[in-house]
C-alpha cells in the first residue's frame, strides 16, 4: 500500500456532507476530505545495557499528508524479558515507495519520549527515543499488509541503544474522513465515521487492592490500595458490542510512575428491558509496569463485569469491576472503577437514514512543554522538557475537551511520564484567525525520580492559537503544573503545540 488515494477508493462507500443552517440535507455545501490512513503494530528485539534481552511492541496510527508521506502518533512498550514498565509515546513520520502492485518500501522515523526501570547500569538520560526503520511490506488483501525490515532503538542522552536488527510489522489500511474545520457549527450528514473513528472518549478513575501474593520488584509485599486515573477511546461495532483502547497511570498508593496501555473488547445487554441501562462484561490485554510494580515482561490481562447507563443527555456513566493479572510477574489485584464517557460519533447508518449532526472541530497534534522548576526525590531542582501527543474536541463553539499523554525528553528525568484530561474555554476567532483560551487538566504522573507524591497532578494554562493553514494550528501557552495533594511539586510551564485540525460530526 502507498498513501495514494486511488488505492483506497474501494473502501469509500459514501461521502459526508456539510450543509448550511438554512438548507435542506439534499443540498450539500461541501464534500469532506478523505485521506488514506493505517494502523501498524511493530515488534523490535534488542539487548539492554545490563545484558538482558527484551523486545519493544508498538502501535502507530498514521494518516496520509500527501501521496507519499504519512504521520501520526505512536506508543512503544517492552513486552519481553523482565523489563515490563518501559514506555514511550511520540510521533512517526513515514515515506512510502510503490515497488509493485502489492509491495511497497517504507522508511520511518519515530521520535518519542519515556523510559523506565532506570539503574546505575541502564540509563535513559533525558528520555528522548529515536527509532529509524527501513522495511519492505507485502499487501495481503482486505487492507492488511505484513513487513520485515531493519531498525534501531536508541535513547541519545542515555546508554540504551540496540544494534541494527530485524523488525516485523503487521498493518491495516483504512481511511480518514473529515469535514473542513471551516464547517464548524454547520449541520452535516455522514454514512461513515469521521475523524479517528471512535464513538466515545472517557475519563476513568478507580482503585485496585493487590492480593497478598503481589510483590514489588524487590520482593516486598504490597500494602494498601493503588489509585489509578486514565482515559479510554471506544468504538461500537454493533449494539452492545465494542472494542477500544485504554491508558492509565498511578494517582495514589505510592507507585507513581506506573503506566498501562491495553486494548479491550466487550459486550453488554439491556437490563430490565431498558436499552439505556446495560450489563455485560469486558476483556482487555496489553502492557503495563513501572512504579516498582512487578509485571514481569509487561503483559497484563484484565476481565470483569460492567454496568453502563446511557443518559438521555448524551454522556454515559459506567461502573467496571474485575481482576488485573500479570501472567509473568507477581501482581494480581481486584479493581473497581467509575467511568464518565462523552459521545464522539456512532455506528454508521445509510446516509438516507442518518439524522445528521453538527460539525465540530477536533485537533490532533504534538506538544513540547518546559517546566522550569521540577523537584526530584533526591532534593535537587532543575528544568525538564516534555514531549507529548494531544487531542482536543469541541463540544460547543466555546467549550472543548482535551487529553494529553507524554514523557520527559530533555533534562535528567528520563522515564517520567504523564497523562492529563480536562476541559477548556476558547473565544471566537479574533484578529483574523487568532483565538485565545484557557484550560484545566488533571491526571496522573510519575517516574524518573520526579517528586509527585501519590501521582495525582493538575495543570492550568492560558494560551493563544494561530491558524497557519486550513487544517494546521500553532498554539503557545503559559501556566502552572503541580501535584493535587500537598506541595511536592509546583512549577511554571511554557507550552508550544502544533496540531492538525479537522471537522467531525457531533450527533
Amino acid at each position: 500500500m502507498s498513501f495514494r488515494l486511488a488505492t483506497l477508493m474501494a473502501l469509500l462507500p459514501t461521502c459526508a456532507l456539510a450543509i448550511p443552517d438554512d438548507a435542506p440535507f439534499s443540498n450539500p455545501a461541501r464534500l469532506n476530505t478523505v485521506r488514506p490512513a493505517a494502523i501498524e503494530a511493530n515488534w523490535t528485539s534488542m539487548k539492554m545495557p545490563d545484558g538482558g534481552r527484551t523486545a519493544f511492541a508498538s502501535v502507530n496510527y498514521m494518516m496520509a499528508f500527501d501521496d507519499d508521506w504519512g504521520f501520526g502518533p505512536g506508543f512503544y512498550g517492552t513486552a519481553k524479558g523482565n523489563y515490563g514498565g518501559i514506555f514511550t509515546v511520540g510521533f512517526t513520520g513515514q515515506r512510502r515507495w510503490r515497488l509493485s502492485s502489492n509491495t511497497h518500501l517504507a522508511a520511518s522515523l519515530y521520535v518519542g519520549a519515556g523510559g523506565g526501570l532506570s539503574s546505575a547500569v541502564t540509563r535513559f538520560g533525558g528520555g528522548l527515543m529515536l527509532r529509524p526503520e527501513l522495511s519492505i511490506r507485502t499487501e495481503n488483501g482486505g487492507g492488511w499488509y505484513t513487513g520485515v525490515g531493519i531498525s534501531q532503538i536508541r535513547f541519545p542522552s542515555g546508554n540504551v541503544k540496540s544494534g541494527v536488527g530485524l523488525a516485523f510489522t503487521v498493518g491495516r489500511a483504512m481511511d480518514f474522513a473529515s469535514f473542513s474545520p471551516d464547517d464548524a457549527g454547520m449541520p452535516g450528514r455522514s454514512g461513515r465515521r469521521t475523524g479517528l473513528g471512535f464513538d466515545e472518549i472517557a475519563l476513568i478513575g478507580g482503585f485496585e487492592k493487590p492480593r497478598p501474593s503481589s510483590r514489588t520488584r524487590g520482593g516486598t509485599p504490597y500494602a494498601g490500595k493503588v489509585g489509578k486515573a486514565g482515559g479510554e477511546l471506544r468504538q461500537y461495532i454493533a449494539e452492545g458490542s465494542w472494542w477500544g483502547v485504554e491508558a492509565a497511570g498511578a494517582a495514589k498508593g505510592g507507585v507513581d510512575g506506573y503506566m498501562e496501555v491495553l486494548g479491550q473488547i466487550g459486550q453488554d445487554w439491556s437490563l430490565f428491558g431498558t436499552p439505556r441501562l446495560r450489563v455485560g462484561g469486558q476483556f482487555a490485554a496489553g502492557l503495563g509496569g513501572g512504579g516498582n510494580v512487578d509485571t514481569g515482561n509487561g503483559w497484563l490481562l484484565r476481565a470483569g463485569p460492567t454496568l453502563r447507563w446511557i443518559t438521555p443527555w448524551g454522556p454515559t456513566v459506567r461502573m467496571d469491576a474485575g481482576f488485573t493479572y500479570a501472567p509473568s510477574g507477581a501482581y494480581t489485584a481486584p479493581f473497581v472503577r467509575a467511568v464518565l464517557a462523552m459521545p464522539l460519533d456512532r455506528t454508521p447508518t445509510l446516509i438516507g437514514d442518518d439524522p445528521g449532526g453538527t460539525v465540530r472541530v477536533q485537533q490532533l497534534g504534538t506538544s513540547v512543554m518546559h517546566l522550569t522548576r521540577v523537584r526530584f526525590k533526591d532534593g535537587r531542582q532543575e528544568g525538564v522538557s516534555h514531549l507529548a501527543i494531544n487531542m482536543a474536541r469541541e463540544f460547543s463553539p466555546h467549550i472543548y475537551g482535551a487529553a494529553m499523554a507524554g514523557s520527559a525528553a530533555a533534562g535528567s528525568a528520563g522515564a517520567y511520564s504523564f497523562g492529563l484530561f480536562g476541559l477548556g474555554l476558547q473565544t471566537d476567532p479574533l484578529w483574523g484567525h487568532t483565538r485565545v483560551g484557557a484550560e484545566w487538566l488533571v491526571g496522573a504522573a510519575g517516574g524518573g525520580g520526579v517528586k509527585v507524591g501519590g501521582g495525582a497532578v493538575t495543570q492550568a494554562e492560558v494560551w493563544a492559537q494561530w491558524r497557519l493553514a486550513e487544517r494546521l494550528r500553532l498554539r503557545a501557552g503559559v501556566g502552572q503544573f503541580r501535584t493535587l495533594r500537598g506541595s511536592d511539586q509546583s512549577s511554571p510551564l511554557t507550552h508550544l503545540q502544533l496540531s492538525y485540525a479537522f471537522g467531525t460530526l457531533q450527533r
